[in-house]
């Protein structure tokens, strides 16, 4: 079962290198990079969003979590996203994005049940490579199946980041919470 899991993850993510470990550099985007251009997800597999062009003559706010439907990210982290949208849009930010390493349909699900559809945009980051390309690997294959996102929030305008929280031990709910953001803003 475990050789069919991995057949399943490369047929899927072909061009994909899977690591397997957690970024042991602070070697994280910065405050003044460009956002890398990476396809995202949302919706379903052919709703495809260009992370270069997501934010070209905007500001946005992207706020990255270890999963969909886990404890912290469905108790906290997403739920104060949507209590606080109205203030974070209030501050002059155009768009709100979730993203995880999940499946788009996942991600779909987790915004309805979190009545977060239609005001945060949910997007599936499938194969990691946005998650990656940050720099921002976080290795729970032990207990979630596999590399997943480090908990973040970064402020993006016209595609450069211009400000930017990374959890201190990836997983925490401190600098990356929507009223700790809210307040930088």
């Amino acid at each position: 079962m475990a050789a069919l899991s991995t057949i399943s993850r490369r047929l899927a993510c072909p061009m994909t290198k899977r690591t397997l470990t957690t970024s042991s550099q602070l070697n994280y985007i910065s405050v003044g990079d460009k956002l890398p251009d990476v396809t995202l997800y949302e919706g379903n597999p052919g709703g495809k969003v260009q992370t270069g062009e997501l934010f070209a003559g905007k500001k946005g706010l992207i706020f990255g979590v270890p999963g969909a439907f886990t404890p912290g990210c469905s108790a906290t982290h997403l739920p104060g996203y949507v209590e606080h949208l109205d203030s974070i849009k209030a501050k002059g930010v155009d768009e709100v994005v979730c993203v995880a390493v999940n499946d788009p349909f996942v991600m779909a699900a987790w915004g309805d049940a979190h009545a977060a559809t239609g005001k945060i945009r949910m997007l599936a980051d499938t194969c990691g490579d946005f998650t990656k390309a940050l720099d921002m690997e976080l290795d729970l294959a032990a207990v979630l199946g596999n590399v997943r996102c480090k908990r973040f929030a970064m402020v993006v305008e016209d595609g450069v980041v211009t400000g930017m929280e990374v959890e201190p031990d990836g997983t925490g709910l401190t600098c990356s919470l929507a009223p700790a953001v809210l307040g930088k803003l």
